[in-house]
């Protein structure tokens, strides 16, 4: 039945939008389940919206109805996913994903190979399927990929007065930086806090793990050996510790910043308080917009920077949709994905700057901004193609990787306030990962 309905999904780049009565219309067939209410638990936040604002035509399409149970940012929507299996009220049939989250929730998730049509599977960027496979099964659908560059205002250095003092200060011109050491300088020479910091990050959670984890590679290290012994208390791994702490103790970043997540960040840029902002390209149009952001028309963008290792970070993965194996409308929830993930639905995402998983809406999305003469979303994408293509990699796709981010995050923290050395904050957190890694049968 999910094959039927879903068959014609491979021909949705081909066909034309047709408007009936006001409400946009695809020759495509997604099926009819009329009067059937889908339950869904989908991640949230300003660069999200807009997909979601797309849920309606579904709906007119097939009779159903959407019932959004939660809208939250995706680590509390997995604190509460995990309560879900605790208290066995996993009654809901699609939630919001993450190939970073995927391997920890086991088998509540069905299996999409078989459900998905080979034909529109092919679609998709062979990486991203890839990396939404768990011990062989698909048990995610990819929504759109990310990976960070540097957004900078491109008036400070633009400025004289700057590319003077700054010469002056570290005897190198003031331009954007090509590596760690670099950015920490020019960050902490733009911060005049408490109006205008060189920089953010988030700051908990596993966004801070990812950070770090980022940086480690490029210093050099790993987070693991090839036995699954934790190696992140390496020399290289203090060094990225050290990154974040002496931008925190110069108050380059602002004083709460370890209570920052990805809307605090992106918010902060959109300020013009920030000089130096590593961040997705889901962003990008928002910051371009002088109705939402004060940095409108004064953003430059480049490739994240090199580390001491001679990489860059490159941190990458995709955000997804899965479906529970409690689902009662399998069929319907198929369905519902599938439109979420079409050709139309991504490039509605990737207008906005998200980087999209089916291939050739990169092309065509780039196409429409050319078109359009938006030749800063033409530098989006050519930036971030660049990245995805030669920097991006993916954390451990592990199951017990947000145990390990758990063990990791708070003595991340600890570090940055001086609560303990660097050294002392990985040794610790490494002595309990190796704990969780044996427990977890990985060594």
């Amino acid at each position: 039945m999910i094959r039927k309905v879903l068959k014609n999904l491979t021909i949705a780049t081909a066909l034309p939008l047709l408007f009936v009565g006001g409400v946009v219309a695809e020759d495509i067939d997604y099926g009819k389940f009329d009067d059937y209410t889908l339950r869904v638990k989908l991640i949230g936040g300003a660069q999200y919206e807009p997909l979601y604002a797309e849920i309606e035509k579904w709906e007119a399409m097939t009779g159903a109805k959407v019932d959004v149970l939660s809208r939250k940012n995706h680590f509390e929507l997995d604190r509460e996913i995990k309560q879900d299996i605790a208290a066995g009220t996993l009654d809901w049939c699609v939630g919001s994903n993450h190939t970073s989250f995927a391997p920890q929730y086991g088998s509540i998730y069905i299996d999409l190979n078989g459900v998905i049509p080979e034909a529109t599977l092919a679609e998709f960027q062979e990486l991203a399927l890839k990396n939404s496979t768990v011990d062989g099964r698909l048990v995610q659908l990819p929504r759109h990929s990310d990976i960070s560059n540097l957004y900078y205002k491109k008036s400070l250095y633009a400025d004289q007065a700057n590319k003077d003092n700054f010469k002056a200060k570290h005897g190198y011109d003031l331009t954007p930086p090509e590596t760690w050491a670099q950015f920490k300088d020019q960050a902490i020479f733009f911060a005049d806090a408490p109006t205008f910091y060189g920089t953010q990050y988030v700051g908990k959670d596993e966004a801070i793990t990812g950070r770090f984890y980022e940086l480690l590679v490029a210093e050099g290290g790993q987070l693991f050996d090839e036995n699954w012994n934790p190696t992140f208390n390496s020399e290289a791994g203090v060094r990225a510790v050290q990154w974040f702490k002496d931008l925190y103790d110069a108050k380059a970043v602002p004083a709460g910043v370890l209570n920052y997540l990805w809307d605090d960040t992106g918010l902060g840029f959109a300020s013009g308080t920030v000089a130096l902002n590593l961040d997705w390209a889901g962003w990008a149009s928002f910051f371009n917009d002088p109705e939402n952001s004060k940095v409108a028309g004064d953003i430059g963008l480049v490739r994240a920077p090199v580390g001491s290792g001679g990489k860059r970070s490159g941190w990458s993965g995709s955000h997804t949709f899965s479906i529970t194996e409690t689902c009662d409308n399998k069929e319907a929830a198929a369905s519902f994905i599938s439109f979420l993930t079409s050709h139309e639905r991504q490039m509605v995402e990737a207008t906005k700057g998200l980087l999209p998983t089916r291939a050739k809406v990169w092309d065509d999305a780039k196409a429409e901004f050319a078109g359009a003469g938006n030749d800063f979303m033409v530098n989006v994408f050519e930036t971030y193609a660049v990245s995805m293509t030669e920097d991006a990699f993916t954390p451990p796709l592990i199951t017990p990787w947000i145990e390990v981010s758990n063990e990791l995050w708070p003595r991340l923290q600890a570090a940055i306030l001086g609560e303990m050395t660097p050294q002392e904050a990985l040794d610790e957190a490494a002595a309990e990962t190796k704990i969780i890694m044996e427990d977890a049968g990985y060594n």
